[in-house]
């Protein structure tokens, strides 16, 4: 009886050695196992979150050269002037050169 009984002591401790160790197993599995989800949650998340960019400031306009008409019209008075005797050729010449860029 002393051999049955020490078969079964051993079948016992056995048994119960290999159910806390699956339950162990099974433990440390789920909590992987929400580990990686808690992480994918997360890098899911960040991905849908908009990425804003500032925008670069638009390049200033270049100077606008005055329009030809406006130049013309200058030129007109400028020439009223010089002609009414208000300007002098050396005044007119200056005003003109200036209203023309040289």
């Amino acid at each position: 009886m002393g051999l049955i009984r020490g078969m079964a002591r051993t079948a016992v401790v056995a048994g119960t050695a290999t159910a806390v160790s699956n339950r162990v197993s099974r433990r440390q599995a789920n909590r992987w196992a929400e580990q990686d989800q808690a992480a994918y949650d997360q890098q899911y998340a960040q991905q849908q979150q908009p990425v804003y960019v500032q925008a670069a400031p638009p390049p200033p306009a270049p100077a606008a050269a005055p329009p030809e008409d406006a130049a013309l019209d200058q030129l007109e008075r400028l020439a009223k002037l010089h002609d009414s005797g208000a300007l002098t050729d050396a005044e007119f010449a200056a005003q003109k050169a200036k209203i023309l860029g040289g």
